[in-house]
């Protein structure tokens, strides 16, 4: 999807920009909470890089190796990011709180680090908000609100973008309010404080990564309402009687794989052949049981094609009706 495609690349380059300056304020100061901000940068534009990598990866085409294509190459690189994000992330960024907590150093420069977070609340801000756009875009399309989207949609890089430039907004505001309180009573405790919020508040979006990626690529089955959208059309056809053993899978952030059984009537079938054939004359054609026999065997012969042409156009109809059901696979039961 394009729209997250530019918020992974926008979140790369202002994360990339803050990083840079959250390590000089760290050098200048000596702020246990700018450490912590710079490695929570460090880890999203890391991170970032992965959901790239992983969205040029599921851009390939399907191959004999992978006749479903790599919509799911998504799902492995997010997950790859999550874990990424709870060990550099929120491992680093706890230790050293934790760290700083029982061997507290003095912190100096406070009004740089201050200024430091501003510019980052800026940048990260804007990345914020064009990652939210994507999303809420992507959930409109979807029939979705913008919260069960995050939580169910079956796009994981625009939000993986979305909670990691949340939690960057939220971990700058915890981090001037710890080095403000530090300046204000000259306790280093608060700066130890704040970056321990910050590893948790990164260990929490970690574990949410985690868990929605991991059930995507155990194959999460589709939405209802979507997988409704595909009975509707086969149930429309009158050939079909009745559809059994249906089961739908998401196998990319737009590609979903449905299968069912599908009892067919015969008898719309047959009469379809039949309305091609002049029938008076295929009864005279009937002069002994052999002709009966050749007969049969050919019709029998001409139903089997029919429900195979029949099997293909309802096919080809379910995928122009519902774009995201791109490999379907109906059984005659």
């Amino acid at each position: 999807m394009a729209s997250s495609k530019a918020a992974v690349h926008t979140a790369i380059a202002g994360n990339a920009l803050v990083m840079l300056a959250k390590f000089a304020a760290f050098a200048a100061t000596g702020s246990g909470a700018m450490l912590s901000e710079g490695i929570h940068s460090a880890a999203d534009v890391m991170n970032q890089g992965l959901l790239a990598v992983g969205i040029r990866m599921s851009e390939r085409d399907p191959d004999p190796d992978h006749p479903y294509g790599f919509g799911r190459a998504r799902f492995a690189w997010a997950l790859v990011s999550a874990v990424g994000i709870f060990f550099l992330g929120a491992g680093v960024t706890l230790y050293h709180g934790i760290h700083s907590l029982l061997h507290p150093d003095e912190v100096e420069g406070g009004g740089w680090a201050l200024a430091t977070l501003a510019v980052a609340l800026v940048v990260e801000g804007g990345t914020l908000v064009v990652a939210t756009r994507a999303v809420r875009h992507q959930a409109r399309e979807a029939g979705m609100t913008l919260w069960r989207y995050t939580r169910e949609g079956p796009d994981p890089m625009g939000v993986a973008v979305l909670l990691e430039d949340g939690a960057a907004v939220i971990g700058v505001l915890v981090a001037a309010i710890a080095v403000g309180l530090t300046m204000a009573t000259g306790s280093p405790v608060w700066d130890a404080l704040g970056s321990i919020i910050i590893g948790v508040l990164l260990g929490a979006v970690a574990v949410f990564l985690v868990r929605k990626n991991m059930d995507y690529l155990l194959g999460r089955a589709v939405r209802p309402e979507l997988q409704q959208q595909v009975l509707a059309v086969l149930q429309q056809q009158p050939s079909v009687e009745s559809v059994h053993d249906v089961k739908a899978t998401v196998i990319g952030p737009d590609h979903i794989r449905f299968k069912a059984e599908v009892e067919f009537d015969g008898e719309e079938l047959a009469r379809r052949w039949l309305a091609e054939h002049d029938v008076d004359a295929l009864h005279a054609a009937l002069a002994t049981p052999d002709d009966l026999r050749a007969f049969l065997v050919e019709y029998g012969e001409h139903i089997v094609e029919r429900l195979g042409d029949e099997i293909d156009r309802i096919e080809e109809e379910i995928r122009q009706q519902v774009p995201d059901a791109q490999h379907v696979d109906l059984e005659n039961n």
